[in-house]
């Protein structure tokens, strides 16, 4: 990795939040639309479970990237509707159709049973929340964030990943992932282009 490259000088994340609203459609389902005119990339794929606070990509708006999460209120699986997509950049207006959540307590426990599940037979992973440029170091001479046998905790920052020569410091957490955990092993090699939903970090129980 060139040392020319550019990272951040502090703690702070140069980007800033959009949220986006959920509404509640007749049939029950949960409608998620675009606060905002932009270039929406990162979209979460069908059948994916999504809690309040979500990650839903990246908006890019008047040349200003924006992360997009989920409001407070929405939850669900997100379903094989809508706009959305996994282009690297999609157009969208405000009021924009991105997806539509199914929130009912079936579908959601299924999935929760299911990610139990893998979680038990492959152990726990820490996933990229966005596509982008996997960063181990906040500096090309600086310690790693994370390392093998070190013991992260919710909200510690892992890695810097680039989006649109953008940085954003990673944090762990998330949901089904416990609040205190051991690294097993570093997934990705410094530098490399991962996809949203990659493994990232291998863990177990601290």
């Amino acid at each position: 990795m060139s040392a020319r490259r550019p990272f951040p000088r502090d703690g702070r994340a140069f980007h800033r939040t959009l949220t986006a609203a959920g509404a509640r459609l007749p049939d029950g389902r949960v409608s998620v639309r675009s606060p905002a005119v932009g270039l929406w990339r990162g979209a979460p794929a069908p059948g994916t479970l999504l809690m309040p606070g979500a990650h839903l990509g990246q908006i890019e708006a008047l040349g200003v990237l924006h992360d997009l999460v989920l409001d407070d209120h929405a939850h669900g699986l997100v379903l094989g509707e809508g706009s959305a997509s996994r282009l690297a950049r999609q157009p969208v207006e405000h009021g924009t159709l991105l997806f539509t959540l199914d929130p009912s307590a079936g579908a959601v426990l299924a999935v929760e049973a299911e990610a139990e599940a893998g979680a038990g037979a492959a152990g726990l992973e820490f996933r990229a929340p966005s596509s982008g440029r996997f960063y181990l170091r906040p500096a090309p001479d600086k310690p790693p964030f994370v390392e093998a046998g070190a013991v992260i905790e919710e909200g510690q920052t892992v890695c810097l990943l680039e989006v649109m020569k953008t940085f954003h410091r990673i944090s762990y957490g998330g949901p089904g992932l416990p609040k205190r955990a051991r690294v097993t092993t570093v997934a990705v090699a410094d530098g490399a282009d991962v996809e949203v939903g990659d493994t990232l970090i291998a863990l177990e129980d601290a």
